[in-house]
This record gives structure tokens, sequence and C-alpha cells, in this order.
């Protein structure tokens, strides 16, 4: 080998070992990166004539597994969805409570039926008649504060739907974007790595949402669809539509036409839709599901606690002061308002000094004109065993014999085993994501250890290549000296 071919082959090896410092650089300092890549550079020897003339780089190449990414990619969506289910029915358990000695719905109905019991042993009492005027309120009060928080759970879940759609579609429009500089760039270059970087870190926000999976193109491109084979991007990114309600009531779902579900060109892709494309994962089907389904259902739960409730005390056998077919202690103020009676139900005027009534009622009876007997107890007996009686219901979930207040700790047992299974299903969607969130690391993102021996090897054989320059200068100045 002549000298000249002896310096230009160690400084294409100075070359190469420099370029490849900088990516170990890179990789280090980016190691706790979201979304970053490990890169690596990749060598060949270069020919001159067909002699070897040291090395050349081929470009930036980026570790990749594309078959566990897409997997963990796909678990996103349902760690996104379980998180959301389980987070908002670990809400609404709490709220509605499950024991006598803490808040909410069950409580209250213990300590009505608790005033009931004292006033039925105490009927001359005005501070029992009082108490139990105060739990009747009570009631009233909880059931008509979780009607309103069922309807603000979905009118929260319609409002993050829509801002949801904003930021996929927002997203979409970045990966047609990265696309278009993709093909304009040269695939082995650093530039290109970092645009794959982007791009990646772009889907996972997507899946987040809504499941989706990639179709590599031409020039480094991809297309975006859903497991069910909507397409979101095909060369174009494609608008996912939806209209947000402004006004949100008891009455209004997807299935009346009354709310908004998402569609793509004309494709619907609601959650529970009847059509091919329905979306069955990720953030929207959460909301969709909590917003059409589930929170609905709660909803149809708490009218009828809320029915049974103003139905078995206006048993006309109960009080015969009041004209028959008339309610009892409890009214619905709207009788044909539909959904929502837990939203309307209210006490009778007629014992509620707010309204103009007497709390003396109560006792002596809804119809009474003044107060009769202070030791009267029978229509306090009776409204006690109306609101304890065991009876049957299979409707909305309620399946056996309940009394009132059983049909409380029912609605609390409902969603306690509803909490308890969406956490489940959380547990187990995390412990499959972790697992390959790690596995994906494992194959694409950086290991220090193994970088940092690289580093030592490059600066060996920077070294070499250093020594090889240096030794063929003192050739060529022993030379020059002859």
């Amino acid at each position: 080998m002549s000298l000249s071919s002896a310096i230009s082959a160690a400084k294409s090896g100075l070359q190469a070992s420099s370029l490849r410092a900088d990516i170990a650089a890179s990789n280090v300092a980016n190691a706790t990166t979201p979304g970053y890549v490990r890169r690596s550079v990749t060598l060949s020897e270069a020919m001159i004539g067909g002699q070897g003339n040291g090395v050349m780089s081929n470009g930036i190449t980026r570790a990749q597994d594309t078959a566990v990414k897409a997997a963990r990619r796909e678990l996103t969506s349902d760690v996104s969805q379980a998180n959301v289910l389980a987070s908002t029915w670990q809400s609404i358990s709490s709220r509605i409570g499950d024991t006598a000695n803490g808040t909410g719905l069950f409580k209250t109905f213990s300590d009505f039926e608790t005033a009931l019991s004292r006033s039925v042993a105490t009927p001359e009492s005005s501070s029992s008649a009082a108490a139990l005027l105060t739990a009747a309120r009570n009631i009233t009060s909880e059931l008509k504060s979780l009607s309103g928080i069922v309807s603000t759970q979905r009118a929260e879940a319609d409002r993050e739907i829509a801002e949801g759609v904003s930021a996929v579609n927002s997203a979409l429009k970045q990966v047609e974007s990265l696309n278009i500089r993709l093909a304009g760039a040269n695939r082995t270059s650093p530039e290109a790595a970092a645009l794959l970087d982007e791009r990646q870190r772009v889907l996972d926000a997507i899946a987040e949402y809504i499941p989706v999976q990639t179709i590599e193109r031409d020039y480094g491109k991809i297309d975006i669809m859903t497991p069910e084979g909507v397409f979101l991007l095909a060369g174009k990114a494609r608008t996912i539509e939806f209209t947000p309600t402004p006004t949100f009531g008891l009455n209004q779902t997807f299935a009346n036409g009354a709310l908004s579900g998402i569609s793509v060109d004309g494709v619907e892709m609601t959650p529970g839709a009847p059509s091919f494309g329905a979306v069955s994962s990720g953030m929207f089907g959460a909301l969709f599901t909590l917003r059409d389904q589930e929170l609905p259902a709660l909803s149809d739960q708490l009218d009828t606690i809320a029915s049974g409730l103003i139905s078995r005390l206006s048993d006309d056998a109960i009080d015969p002061t009041k004209t028959p077919g008339d309610p009892g202690l409890f009214i619905d103020t709207d009788p044909g308002g539909g959904s929502g009676l837990a939203g309307r139900i209210s006490i009778n005027a007629a014992v509620d000094p707010q309204q103009g009534g007497a709390v003396w009622r109560l006792r002596d009876g809804l119809g009474a004109a003044t107060p009769g007997n202070a030791g009267n107890q029978s229509i306090l007996k009776g409204l006690f065993d109306a609101f304890t009686a065991v009876q049957s219901v299979t409707a909305n979930g309620f399946q056996g014999g309940f009394s009132a207040t059983g049909m409380a700790a029912q609605i609390s047992s409902l969603a306690g085993q509803s909490r308890i299974s969406h956490e489940a299903a959380l547990s187990s969607s995390q412990a499959q994501y972790v697992i390959l969130l790690e596995a994906e690391r494992s194959a694409t993102g950086v290991d220090l250890d193994s970088q940092f021996q690289d580093l030592l090897l490059i600066e060996q054989a920077y070294a070499a290549n250093a020594r090889v320059i240096e030794v063929a200068g003192k050739m060529i100045n022993t030379l020059m000296e002859l």
C-alpha cells in the first residue's frame, strides 16, 4: 500500500469514527427522550479501482421492531380506554357511597329509615318530625345531585370527544406534512431519523384516542387506517367529523339523533354504532361508552330508585286523608318529563313549611286540615312499613327483592362492580403494555452501557487511524530529508 493510500484510508477511518462518535453521543443524550429510537452508522469498505481504500458511511439507520411497535401502539389505545373508564367509575362509586357511616345515597336512605323509626316511636315529638323532614329532603337532594353529576359527566365526555377529534385531526395533518418532508429527504440521514421519530410520537398520540395501523408506502410515506379498515390518512389526511352539543339533557341520546357521533367521509365510526367502522378502543371508545351507554344506564337506575320511592309512599292505604291516586310524601314535579325523574323528585308541599305546608301532616296525613291526635302513629307506621317492605324489582340492573334502602345499597354495589371491572381491565392492559414497552425499548431504545462501550471502541479506532497518519507523516518527513 502506498503512503497516499494509507493516509487516505486513515482519513476515511477518522471521518467514520467522528460520525460514529456523534451518533453515539446523540444516543446517550436522548436516552430518556420519549419516542427516540437508537441510531447507528452503517459502514462499508471504500473501493477505488477495485482496491480497498478505507471505509465509507452508507448512512444512519434506526433500530426497528415493527411487530412489537404495532402491538404496543394497539395496547396504548386499550390502556387509554381502560384508564378513562376506571377513573370515572372510581369517582362515581365514591360519590354514591357504600356505607351508612360515610356520605352518599345509601347513607341518606339509611338515615331516613332511622328517622321514620324514631317518628313511629315518638309521633308526638316535633323534633322527630323535623328530623324526618330533613332526612326526606336529604334523599331528594342526593338524588338530584347524582342525577346532575350524570348529566355533567355526559356533557364533559361530549366536550372531551370534541377536543379529541380536534387533536386527532391536527395530528393527521402533521403526519401528512412529515410524509412530504420524508419523501424529499435522504432516508439514511440524521434529518430523516429525526423526522421518523417525530412521526412515531404523533402516531402514539393518535393511538391514545383511536387504535390505528400504518401501511408503508413509497418514499418513506405511510397511510393510516383503523383496525376496522377506515382510512384516516390515504395520501391526504381525512377529517374526522363531530358536532359537539352546546346544551345537554338526559333525554338526548345518539340513538335518537340528539347527539353527534364521529365519522370520516360518511363512514360511521361511533363506538356502539351498527357500522363496520365503529371504533372499539381508545379514549373515543371510553368517552362514547360513558356518554351513550354507561352513564345513561346509571341515570336509569337512579330513576328506578326515585320511581320506587314515590310509588311506595304514595299507596292510598297508608294515608286515608289524601285524594286517592295523588302522590304521597315524595312527588315528581313534572310527571310527563320522561327520563331524569331522579333530578325532579321533590317533597310534597303539604308537609314542607318552606312551600307553605306543615310538618305535622307527616303524622296526621297530607290532606289533614288541622293537627290530630299527637299519639297517632298509624300513618307513620304505614310509611315505615312501605319503605322497608321488600318488593320485587326487575329493571335497569335491579334483579330481586329490595327494600327502599336495599335499592340504594344495590346501586352502590352496581357502581362498585363497574369500578372493579374497569380497574381489572386497566390492570391487565397496563401489565401487557409494560411488557411490550420494555420489549420495544430493548429492541429500539438506548442501552447506556452498550453506548459507552461503543465509545471506547470508537476512541480506539480513532487513535489507531490518527497513529497511521502520524507515522505516514514521519515517513514523508524522513523521505524529504534524504
